[in-house]
């Protein structure tokens, strides 16, 4: 078995189904059982599933800072790993418990917490569940202000500005992998951003993010974008607008991975 995962290198070939590639193409959301919600700017499973298989075991502790459509602890509880999502609306938390238990593995732990990660303190909740650290965490943060989420003030896709956004992004990184375990994973899957005739790369300043924190950057991974659910049946029009000004539309986003080398914060 792999260090960090159930593979059995043994049996290598019969793993077609994970990528190994750094372009990842896939065409198709999975929206079986309890994936099937339309929660706006959800990442798809397939993305949770690729992770969880390459750097997580069965019982091991997944985090989510940015709940969101419950994408991280649904493929998570299907796959047998533990999971804690953290997310700060509560109807959404409400919404994702009850999806939880279409699927409900009594095997496992699918902890939803309404709260901000920003400053949520972890440690009570990870004594309660009698653990001191996390396996792997999950970043799928807002892409700036693209989708407004809430009204929350809190809510960082509400930030005033890009330094702001990324002051915020920061300290939920700073508060949430403390309890990442040494030598771990993690993932941050993004997009970049285009207003006011200008492309923002959103996606490498939040990768820099983990970097000054002494992350080790271990893959940058592309995927592509299907049409999404705004630009449905216009792709001749989006086409067009692309040809009649001076800008290419996006089909990619990106999926960096971290391992987490040392305790900085302690150190």
């Amino acid at each position: 078995m792999g260090k960090y995962n159930d593979l059995d290198l043994k049996n290598w070939k019969n793993y077609e189904n994970l990528f190994t590639d750094s372009l990842w193409l896939i065409n198709r959301r999975d929206n079986s059982g309890a994936h099937n919600h339309k929660y706006p700017g959800a990442y798809i499973p397939q993305i949770a599933y690729q992770l969880l298989s390459r750097y997580t075991k069965k019982g091991d502790w997944v985090l989510d800072p940015f709940l969101g459509g419950g994408t991280t602890v649904i493929e998570a509880q299907r796959m047998g790993r533990n999971s804690i999502g953290i997310e700060i609306q509560e109807k959404t938390t409400v919404d994702v418990s009850n999806r939880l238990k279409e699927e409900f593995n009594k095997s496992v732990i699918s902890k939803v917490i309404n709260g901000d990660s920003t400053t949520m303190d972890l440690k009570p909740i990870l004594s309660n569940l009698k653990i001191n650290k996390i396996q792997f965490i999950l970043y799928h943060p807002p892409y700036w202000d693209i989708i407004k989420f809430s009204k929350n003030q809190n809510d960082i896709s509400n930030s005033k500005s890009l330094e702001i956004f990324l002051n915020n992004f920061s300290q939920i990184i700073d508060n949430t992998s403390q309890y990442l375990e040494k030598s771990r994973y993690c993932a941050l899957v993004i997009g970049d951003k285009y207003s006011n005739s200008e492309l923002t790369p959103l996606g490498f300043y939040c990768m820099n993010l983990f970097i000054q924190k002494k992350f080790t950057l271990k893959a940058v991974v592309v995927k592509n974008i299907g049409d999404t659910a705004a630009k449905n049946n216009q792709h001749q029009i989006w086409r067009y607008r692309s040809l009649a000004a001076d800008y290419y539309l996006f089909k990619h986003e990106y999926i960096f991975i971290f391992k987490k080398v040392t305790d900085w914060l302690n150190s």
